[in-house]
């Protein structure tokens, strides 16, 4: 008997229009401008992309005292500008001829790159997978993550420790801009603010990740047993909640932090002391 839900035409065998799909003959049903939203992610991840590859390989004017760039931070090549009272670690020494911020970028990026907010960011919008909520992807089959190299995307919780290590170092870094560029504490300027906001975003940004929240109570078969990290397990949940935002703000706080360095090291600007 007929339903009335028949397609009139054989639907492609590309995509998500498959033998075990809706026989759905259009590729979607959607009227809205669906494309913004990846489009837009896209055209974020790639500018930040553009700009922190620049400074990441331009190996200057990532030190004003007593600034430093996070994107320079912890600093562990043996070619690093001197920086008072800073995160110079040299664990790596004169054979390392290109900038330090490529031994230390690989640990913030790579918790990034696997985290599941940003894996869902850049699987829309550059590799259509899918673009948006019902819409078919261009994809002939699916394989997820259960193939080299995304199965790699499992190291997320790996990367979450060593950017817990880079948070405090960070952390670090701001109390040294409570300085003058003659290294007297006591002393704050824009930096300052500039600083402590995104210091303050890299933590929550840092604390809300899914990796974070599970090891703090995903585990636990009683939570009435374990007050103290159910509590902070409530905590956790509550930033997972603004994970997405917190991933933008973030993202964008280090790129100014570090955009603000460059403009006082090349000498553009000078830094407003508030006392």
């Amino acid at each position: 008997m007929a339903t009335g839900t028949e397609p009139s035409s054989p639907a492609p065998a590309t995509g998500v229009h498959t033998a075990s799909r809706a026989a759905i003959p259009a590729r979607h049903l959607r009227t809205d401008r669906w494309w913004l939203a990846p489009t837009g992610t896209a055209a974020g991840l790639f500018a930040f992309i553009v700009y922190s590859t620049w400074r990441a390989f331009a190996n200057a004017d990532y030190y004003a005292a007593p600034y430093v760039s996070p994107f320079y931070s912890p600093c562990l090549a043996e070619n690093c500008r001197t920086m008072r009272g800073g995160p110079n670690w040299e664990l790596f020494g004169s054979w390392w001829g290109l900038s330090p911020a490529l031994l230390i970028l690989i640990f913030p990026l790579g918790f990034r790159l696997t985290c599941y907010y940003y894996r869902k960011a850049y699987y829309r919008g550059f590799w259509a997978s899918p673009p948006a909520c019902a819409v078919a992807e261009p994809h002939k089959k699916y394989t997820g993550e259960t193939r080299f190299p995304l199965i790699l995307q499992n190291i997320h919780r790996y990367f979450f420790y060593f950017a817990v290590l880079v948070a405090g170092v960070l952390t670090y870094d701001t109390a040294l801009t409570f300085r003058d560029e003659n290294y007297a504490w006591g002393h704050m300027g824009l930096g300052t603010l500039v600083f402590l906001a995104n210091i303050v975003l890299i933590w929550a940004y840092t604390l809300s990740c899914h990796s974070c929240r599970h090891i703090i109570g995903g585990r636990l078969r009683h939570f009435s047993k374990h007050p103290v990290r159910y509590r902070m397990w409530g905590w956790v949940g509550r930033l997972n909640e603004r994970h997405m935002l917190l991933a933008w703000s973030s993202l964008i706080s280090v790129a100014v932090a570090d955009f603000y360095v460059f403009l006082l090291a090349s000498g553009a600007i000078t830094d407003p002391r508030f006392f």
